[in-house]
């Protein structure tokens, strides 16, 4: 019974619009789209929002925080989520990615470079609208 990997990743969001809006131009850039756009069910609140992305590898959920958590802050050294990285196919999808999100004043954290990890790492770090951190990564197989 040993998995075959994650099916998917889901978030919970502060400001839906906002992050709509980052992570369409990212899940553009990274071969995924938008396959489910609802408000209410799933979400437990009828008029809560959710949007389910998915291309080749990579599905990943966003919802909409609920009306009395739209005011708290992401912290990746609470407990919970610390980061989510991507799988990038070379080093040059990373240097694209970041010259995409450079281009559309995206926070960067860390620019594209070769990090001890594993031999040939190379990724760069970037947040969400909500300061979520994010990677997109390569190791050579």
């Amino acid at each position: 019974m040993a998995a075959q990997g994650i099916h998917h990743v889901s978030i919970t969001v502060t400001d839906f619009d906002r992050s709509t809006a980052f992570y369409n131009k990212l899940f553009e850039s990274l071969g995924a789209k938008p396959v489910m756009a609802v408000t209410g069910a799933p979400h437990r609140d009828p008029e809560g929002r959710f949007t389910l992305y998915a291309g080749p590898g990579l599905m990943f959920g966003l919802w909409e925080a609920s009306k009395e958590n739209r005011q708290n802050k992401f912290d990746r050294y609470n407990v919970g989520l610390n980061h989510l990285a991507f799988a990038a196919p070379s080093r040059e999808a990373i240097d694209e990615l970041h010259r995409q999100l450079v281009a559309q004043g995206a926070t960067i954290l860390d620019a594209p470079a070769e990090y001890p990890y594993a031999p040939g790492y190379y990724a760069a770090f970037f947040a969400d609208p909500d300061g979520i951190k994010l990677e997109y990564v390569h190791v050579p197989g």
